[in-house]
């Protein structure tokens, strides 16, 4: 009993937590995977009718769709409230970027001293996945093995606070790290510094780990630049 009501009889008779309903959480899934494909450019309005029409699904589903997005960083809304995909400034993503940096490091250091040899094991199989699967998946099934990687990273750094500021920043620069792990020409140079990331963390050697992850940050910043760039370069020449 808490104040006189019997909660176990309540929520036996049909209350219960409200949940995110699968329909929207399926849409966010959809208008995310064409985000990052850029099917939905940067900067394209989203109007909830057109966009419940080509999903199928009611317009409550779609605007939590469009919350759960808004949260992630990938749909912002216009000054009369109209959402629309998403168009950071370099210079955001690069802020953004800078503190993802320093809390994938800091997973690294606590991984080497917290993590079990199953964990820093499993690290190294994803590692080995992205290299076996590289080039035989669709991109967007790439790059979520990449993302699994570092996610790993993090959660063997046994830091439950750690884990969700580095989920919330992730998920603001999904996008962002998209479009870097597209750019083929650097990806040797991503294979490798992943390469140097499983060694130190095997040795577990956390200031060279440490070192590693934030030189990685740093090249994503120097490749999202590079893919910026050549975008603006391809829509150039279509318009022209």
């Amino acid at each position: 009993m808490t104040d006189g009501l019997d909660l176990k009889r309540l929520v036996s008779s049909g209350v219960s937590l409200a949940r995110p309903a699968s329909l929207a959480d399926e849409a966010a899934n959809a208008v995310r995977e064409m985000i990052l494909l850029e099917k939905l450019p940067p900067g394209t309005a989203l109007p909830e009718r057109d966009l419940s029409d080509a999903l199928g699904i009611s317009r409550t589903p779609l605007r939590e769709a469009i919350r759960i997005l808004a949260n992630e960083g990938l749909v912002e809304f216009s000054a009369s409230r109209r959402p629309r995909v998403a168009d950071p400034t370099l210079d955001e993503i690069t802020d953004t970027l800078q503190v993802q940096g320093a809390l994938e490091a800091l997973s690294g250091e606590l991984a080497c001293a917290k993590a079990s040899d199953a964990e820093l094991d499993r690290i190294a199989r994803l590692n080995e996945e992205m290299i076996a699967y590289s080039g035989k998946e669709d991109p967007v099934t790439s790059f979520k093995r990449d993302m699994a990687f570092h996610t790993a990273i993090v959660a063997a750094s046994g830091n439950a606070p750690l884990a969700e500021t580095h989920a919330t920043y992730n998920a603001r620069l999904w996008r962002a790290r998209f479009l870097s792990s597209q750019r083929t020409v650097s990806r040797e140079s991503t294979r490798a510094e992943h390469a140097m990331i499983v060694d130190a963390l095997l040795k577990r050697d956390a200031q060279e780990s440490a070192r590693v992850l934030k030189l990685h940050l740093r090249t994503a910043v120097a490749n999202i630049k590079m893919a910026l760039t050549e975008r603006e370069e391809r829509n150039k020449e279509t318009a022209s």
